[in-house]
């Protein structure tokens, strides 16, 4: 890690970030309790890390009891700290890693961005065609597709396949609904035209070129632990889960999911962001061309969200780009300022609750605040 002089960013408001995320995970947010047993923060500008630091606890909780709605605390010395290097279930980040899979496809002219989904997956023809689902409105969140589907109820992938087979979008298209069904779809697509899954895409498109040793689909066993994944509260029962992908459908599909499934550290993500901000390139490797990345990050994004102040604070409104995770992930990119953030916490340990954004936006802000002009 470098200084945050170096880096042209002041260091009160990025050693405030830092206090900030620690007395969130320790103390709580204004008085409430604790946002997170754990939690990595990474920040820089241009080619330096000015901020990484780790807090709390990779695990701590053996399980969740509905009865005191507490978490049951593991023996101090049977936690696992969390640390840097921790890997983190991304969640929804992987969707990130799926559309600059299917950009990079596009460069290739493997898939069109307005061509019909239904070109490359003629079994999903009948909703597609009629409905005009295109690869755009797959990476924008506007096929009208509803949020999930219960695939995890299923008893088999052809079940599975032909529940996302029979489904017919809910909202008129073009109308934006954030929807898990549309990274899988893309997924697909990418599988037919290439020959490879999404894991081999992502593996040799993006984090080996990029030496992103750290992240891939899992299982990841030294990872943070996510939840005692129960029903009522959720929607399987396969107890504490560590090292295996948190989402349900995810889980069901066998662990690799165009919506979730990869495993990464803070470190890992800042050089996928740092790639982005430097129009796709890292080092010696280039994975996307610059017009690509300008494509991806421009308003409304493909893949990514643009210009969000509930999760991005004050980074917003200028053309930021990032992603939230359910488990507790989240990453933001500033184009204009040429900073990122990377904001990793088991916010789901040991039970999802209501999403709270306060830390991440507090941080976005002071990263925001603590850019000098150069």
């Amino acid at each position: 890690m470098d200084t945050p002089e170096r880096a042209g960013l002041d260091p009160e408001e990025l050693r405030l970030l830092v206090s900030e995320v620690h007395d969130a995970v320790v103390r709580g947010v204004e008085g409430e309790h604790p946002w997170a047993p754990g939690a990595v923060v990474v920040a820089g500008r241009g080619p330096v890390i000015a901020v990484e630091e780790a807090v709390g606890w990779a695990v701590r909780y053996s399980a969740y009891d509905a009865a005191t709605d507490r978490g049951i605390e593991l023996p101090p010395r049977a936690r696992v700290p969390m640390t840097a290097d921790t890997p983190f279930d991304l969640a929804s980040l992987t969707k990130l890693f799926t559309a600059v899979a299917a950009v990079q496809q596009l460069e290739r002219g493997a898939l069109g961005l307005d061509a019909p989904v239904a070109e490359y997956l003629p079994e999903f023809r009948s909703a597609a065609e009629r409905h005009g689902i295109t690869v755009r409105r797959l990476l924008t969140h506007t096929s009208g597709l509803r949020p999930e589907l219960p695939l995890y109820a299923c008893s088999s992938q052809e079940e599975r396949l032909a529940l996302l087979r029979a489904e017919e979008p809910v909202d008129a298209p073009g109308t934006y609904r954030y929807s898990d069904l549309n990274l899988l779809l893309l997924q697909y697509a990418l599988e037919r035209v290439t020959g490879h899954t999404l894991d081999v895409l992502v593996r040799d498109g993006i984090t080996r070129p990029l030496g992103m040793a750290a992240t891939g689909f899992g299982p990841r066993p030294g990872a943070a632990a996510t939840e005692d994944q129960r029903p009522p509260w959720a929607k399987a029962d396969r107890g504490m889960v560590r090292g295996e992908v948190h989402d349900e459908s995810a889980w069901a599909l066998g662990g690799v999911a165009g919506h979730a499934g990869l495993f990464s550290t803070a470190r890992d993500l800042a050089v996928f962001c740092r790639t982005l901000l430097s129009g796709g390139s890292y080092g010696p490797a280039r994975i996307l061309s610059p017009a690509s990345v300008a494509l991806m990050l421009a308003p409304p994004g493909l893949g990514f969200a643009v210009d969000q102040p509930w999760f991005m604070g004050e980074l917003s409104g200028r053309g930021a780009a990032g992603h939230t995770g359910f488990t507790g992930t989240s990453l933001v990119l500033d184009p204009a300022t040429d900073t990122y953030l990377v904001l990793l916490a088991n916010t789901v340990h040991p039970r999802r609750g209501v999403v709270d954004n306060r830390v991440r936006v507090a941080a976005a802000n002071r990263l925001a605040r603590a850019v000098r002009e150069t």
